[in-house]
């Protein structure tokens, strides 16, 4: 191809060379001039024309490397206005300790990235986690799918806590919350201003007596429940511990509604109809005797005393005292030898002595009207306090004035704190004398059956039960509701000689009263019944 278009291309370079010959040879002489001016403009212009190439060239050199600069820079040079970095955005950035990444499957809240993770978080309420989560994300309450979320506060787990010691005779000041208070942001709450009041422990609920357990647990007689309310007892004990607060956990043993309506065997039997028996018409009580639930109550008290409680008290530590009694049966009576009260001390032997030297103290609640020893009581409940006494460090009587129907003449016994509260304490103290068992009663915290309940009716029952050889008290309110003994809180510390057994030292620092708790419904709603 390249020489076909020089031969194409020759005639027409001859042609213009002729042509150029003939103008030179026609051209006058002052045409020579007129070519040499020709000749010197297409040089200038081409001279021109090659340095405008050149300048355009070294500028666009210099516009290039002047952007690659600027490029290369960039990165260091401060942004004019700050720009929000989520997890998404840094994700090869390691990570502060104990903070995790989420991604969520679907739209999701802080809350409930906060309730999703605060079992295993160091947090102890859903708010707290959710503004920690909150900050940790720039301020975001919300995320979209698949957006990375930084969780932090995350901990190993398990938590390992371990039973803090406490002298048995040691003064105890406490309020009994449920499992459900408990393990919420009002129980938490609750507990702290408690703390600030002047209180130094708290009676949580381990097993209620409808057999619900309110922590983790496997075992067959246990009931399945997915979520309960305190989900990370460990970090529960732990928490009471970061507070000097002494971890009381009760557990009601042989009054179990869930055993005795799932596991009709192990339940209180009927002699008549030979199924299982009912308590004035309600199916609440196991049989005491049973073997079987003896060692699921002892194999959840050692669990409890593991992860960090550091006292275990056996409620309901008796056998069913109403209904018809000649109509149940029990597995014990199968020896004619044997007796109620001699089923409950064999329980608690054993039950002391394993548990006791893991660590933990071992208090018992008995009936108040126990103190009276009235073999009607005794036959009935199995509860010989002598005997019991011997196994355990602390006996808690419910000595709740308003509970004493018609005892030693009084007609309203609610209004007449001062005399069953020091006569129940004077008549424990009698029998329980040389055994080195400490008496720390339940006092009434509710209205009930009485008109005169008032912060006064709670300093009342205190200064008597110290008269009386109480050391220490624990408050019970069905409902949680302690605005009175936080009214009465005050006067106690003013007058610790009064009330208490030793000064409160750490509330040295404090500048302001507690705000009482708020009632819930009215007070002569709740009757608490243990």
């Amino acid at each position: 191809m390249g020489a076909a278009k020089s031969e194409n291309l020759g005639p027409r370079l001859n042609i213009s060379n002729m042509r150029v010959a003939a103008a030179h040879a026609k051209m006058p002489a002052d045409g020579k001039r007129v070519e040499m001016v020709l000749r010197k403009f297409r040089f200038v212009f081409t001279a021109v024309v090659l340095i405008a190439i050149f300048a355009i060239g070294s500028f666009l050199s210099s516009r290039h490397a002047r952007a690659s600069q600027a490029q290369t820079a960039s990165p260091a040079q401060p942004s004019a206005a700050p720009v929000a970095v989520s997890a998404s955005d840094t994700p090869g950035l390691e990570l502060p300790p104990g903070t995790i990444r989420y991604t969520p499957k679907a739209n999701m809240l802080a809350i409930l990235v906060a309730r999703k993770y605060l079992t295993e978080s160091l947090y102890m309420t859903v708010p707290e986690f959710e503004a920690a989560i909150r900050k940790a994300n720039n301020g975001k309450s919300a995320f979209k799918k698949n957006e990375e979320v930084l969780v932090p506060g995350i901990e190993p787990q398990p938590v390992v806590e371990k039973s803090v010691p406490f002298p048995r005779d040691g003064e105890i000041r406490a309020i009994y919350l449920t499992g459900s208070t408990a393990g919420s942001a009002h129980g938490i709450d609750l507990i702290r201003r408690w703390k600030q009041a002047g209180g130094n422990s708290v009676v949580f609920d381990i097993k209620d007596s409808d057999g619900s357990i309110n922590i983790p647990f496997e075992h067959a007689l246990a009931p399945k429940r997915k979520n309960v309310p305190i989900s990370n007892l460990p970090k529960f004990a732990r928490f009471l511990h970061s507070l000097d607060m002494h971890a009381i956990a009760r557990i009601a043993l042989f009054r179990d509604e869930n055993i005795a309506q799932h596991h009709g065997t192990l339940a209180v039997q009927s002699r008549k109809n030979h199924q299982p028996w009912r308590e004035n018409g309600k199916l609440v009580w196991t049989d005491t005797s049973r073997p079987e639930v003896q060692d699921y109550n002892l194999a959840l008290a050692k669990y409890v005393a593991q992860s960090g409680a550091d006292e275990i008290q056996f409620d309901y530590v008796r056998f069913p005292a109403e209904g018809d009694q000649k109509d149940a049966q029990f597995v014990f009576q199968a020896d004619p030898k044997m007796h109620r009260d001699e089923v409950i001390a064999n329980f608690l032997q054993k039950a002391y002595g394993e548990l006791h030297p893991m660590g933990v103290l071992v208090s018992l609640d008995v009936f108040g009207v126990m103190a009276w020893q009235r073999q009607v009581d005794l036959s009935h409940t199995g509860q010989d306090i002598v005997k019991m006494a011997k196994y355990c460090d602390v006996l808690s009587p419910m000595i709740y004035p308003s509970h004493f129907f018609g005892m030693d003449g009084y007609a309203l016994p609610g209004d007449a704190p001062e005399h069953f509260i020091g006569t129940s304490m004077e008549r424990f103290e009698k029998v329980t004398a040389g055994s080195g068992v400490v008496l720390r009663p339940w006092l009434q915290a509710f209205a009930w059956k009485t008109k005169t309940y008032s912060p006064e009716y709670i300093l009342k029952q205190v200064s008597t039960s110290k008269q009386h050889g109480g050391i220490g008290f624990l408050f019970w309110n069905a409902r949680n509701d302690y605005a009175k003994p936080f009214a009465a809180m005050p006067t106690m510390l003013a007058n610790r000689k009064t009330y208490l057994k030793e000064p409160v030292t750490e509330l040295a620092n404090q500048t302001k009263p507690p705000v009482a708790a708020k009632p819930a419904e009215s007070e002569a709603a709740v009757a608490p019944h243990k």
